[in-house]
């Protein structure tokens, strides 16, 4: 009600109908006053009993260091540490008394003892190799024909930065969030290359034509995999929020970043395969997944029943906790145990999780968690029947750090090429260490003709 209407001209009944409206809408705000409240008092959320990440939850002042007398504050390590001795020296200084140093008296090697053995490392200068070629031709004498000497592979006329640059460029900026700015400061610094930013964002054009076949191939890998692991992150692209995906396994890790949220950008990547076993948070895209089954990430559902104790529930969230770490337990032991022995605490698990479903929550926060398992219990416990399955989607949230930080640092993507460019080239990178390869390595790998990343070997 925006203002008072005139009280003296309304009618005994008007006045009644007013006193109702205005005391259902003073019950209305002192349940929304409760409420606001309630979430004030409640518990704040952190990495710790939730989603939030580590970087954004609230962090308690450490109280100093406190130096014990005699003491330096930084570490001097222990006895016995230190670096480990290099297998294969380039060369080995042998320093040796000639005479003694207090009386002049002639030492012979032979009677001295080794006193230390240590390294001392050093970077040798770095200077680009520069290949200077002269590519004649010209016109035949005899048939008038024109022609040109060929050239050996690789040094091909066009862009005169070759492969061993464009490996480390891509790998400086996408494996380390260096900016065009910083990266062409870096090379001409450093390795003695002068490249320009403009220069810098041609090469990586290129760079992003000749991953599409590795993508092609990670997505051919992606779409045979009987186990898909799923999340997605946000994206800064032009200026507007889209997200970043991934889908990954033991074997292969896909990037895409898109414009939506939604379960077709699933579609999308998967097109007709349908997966055996799907593994992510409870997102409802994520739901919508196309495959067989479905594991739940039960370390998300850690962090929400540990939010539900700490917000007041004392029936519900504790006993769905406890049923959760021995879920954990199991997993951890089950390469010890015997089939039979696993098929009975699997037996035990499932009561457990009947007498706590069977618990009546209070709390509201207990009983948002109990719904929510009633629905999702047949997606708690499906990596104790198969041991391919992860109890977590740990794995997926792994893969997409680096993102996150090279969003902090880069403030996302001013293309949509780069925003292509850098999903080719996570896949790439998570996909190689996933065979055993370094990020620097697989970027190598992925831009050399006629390999795979599939054959590490």
């Amino acid at each position: 009600m925006d203002q008072l209407p005139p009280l003296d001209q309304l009618s005994e009944r008007q006045k009644d109908i007013l006193i109702q409206v205005l005391w259902a809408e003073v019950q209305a705000l002192k349940a929304r006053i409760a409420q606001l409240e309630a979430q004030l008092q409640g518990p704040k959320k952190g990495s710790h009993n939730s989603s939030v990440p580590p970087s954004k939850t609230p962090k308690a002042s450490k109280p100093a260091a406190k130096l014990r007398k005699g003491r330096r504050l930084a570490s001097v390590g222990r006895a016995g540490g230190g670096r480990p001795l290099h297998g294969d020296p380039d060369q080995t200084v042998i320093a040796q008394v000639k005479v003694c140093p207090h009386c002049g008296q002639e030492v012979a090697p032979k009677a001295q003892k080794l006193h230390a053995l240590y390294d001392k490392i050093e970077v040798p200068p770095v200077r680009p190799i520069v290949t200077r070629v002269c590519q004649y031709g010209g016109q035949c004498a005899r048939c008038g024909g024109s022609y040109v000497a060929p050239v050996p592979v690789g040094l091909e006329p066009g862009s005169p930065y070759g492969k061993s640059v464009e490996s480390l460029v891509t790998y400086l900026r996408y494996a380390h969030a260096i900016s065009y700015e910083r990266l062409s400061g870096l090379l001409g610094q450093v390795f003695g290359l002068t490249i320009s930013e403009g220069a810098l964002a041609n090469l990586l054009q290129r760079v992003k034509l000749r991953l599409e076949e590795r993508v092609v191939e990670i997505l051919a890998q992606l779409r045979r995999s009987r186990l898909i692991c799923s999340d997605e992150t946000g994206a800064r692209v032009k200026g507007q929020n889209q997200w970043e995906w991934v889908f990954q396994n033991d074997q292969v890790c896909l990037h895409v970043i898109r414009p939506s949220r939604g379960h077709g950008v699933i579609d999308e990547v998967l097109g007709e395969h349908r997966p055996r076993v799907w593994v992510s948070d409870l997102y409802s895209a994520q739901r919508n997944h196309p495959a067989a089954r479905w594991q739940v990430c039960l370390a998300h559902q850690l962090r929400d029943c540990q939010f539900a104790i700490e917000a007041g529930d004392r029936i519900f969230a504790p006993v769905m906790k406890r049923v959760l770490l021995r879920a954990f337990v199991i997993h951890q032991r089950r390469e010890r145990l015997a089939e039979s022995t696993l098929y009975q605490y699997r037996c035990e698990l499932e009561r457990r999780l009947e007498y706590c479903l069977a618990l009546t929550p209070t709390q509201r926060d207990g009983v948002r968690l109990k719904k929510r398992y009633l629905s999702i219990r047949d997606n708690l416990f499906l990596f104790l029947e198969d041991a391919t399955v992860p109890p977590t989607n740990n794995s997926s949230e792994q893969a997409l750090r680096l993102s996150a930080i090279f969003r902090k640092v880069t403030n996302g993507f001013r293309s949509d090429w780069g925003r292509d460019l850098f999903g080719a080239v996570r896949s790439v990178v998570n996909t190689g260490q996933r065979q055993g390869l370094s990020p620097f390595q697989a970027i190598q790998r992925a831009l050399s003709p006629n390999n795979s990343l599939f054959d590490s070997g």
